[in-house]
């Protein structure tokens, strides 16, 4: 899976969390809770969503890697190489 594919997938996500939130004007660089409302809930939903979807363990100690966007694609990468993107508000 690509960065873009990554980004696109935790978009996804989010819009499944958060289905209010406007997603089209996320930047990477941005920490997601400067440009969104999440709580700290939804940061564990989104970690809880990658394992259940994708089947990525993201160990506590690695929560702030996925501060951003960019963070995620970054930190993610390497765990969903090989793994195929699943959008469910596409």
């Amino acid at each position: 899976m690509s960065n873009e594919d990554i980004v696109l997938a935790i978009k996804d996500i989010i819009a499944t969390i958060a289905p209010d939130e406007e997603l089209d004007g996320l930047t990477l660089e941005e920490p997601l809770r400067d440009q969104i409302e999440l709580d700290s809930m939804d940061f564990l939903d989104i970690v809880m969503e990658l394992r259940k979807r994708y089947g990525v363990q993201v160990p506590e100690d690695d929560y702030p890697h996925l501060n951003t966007l960019g963070g995620c694609a970054e930190y993610l990468g390497p765990r969903m190489a090989d793994k195929e993107l699943k959008l469910v508000n596409a």
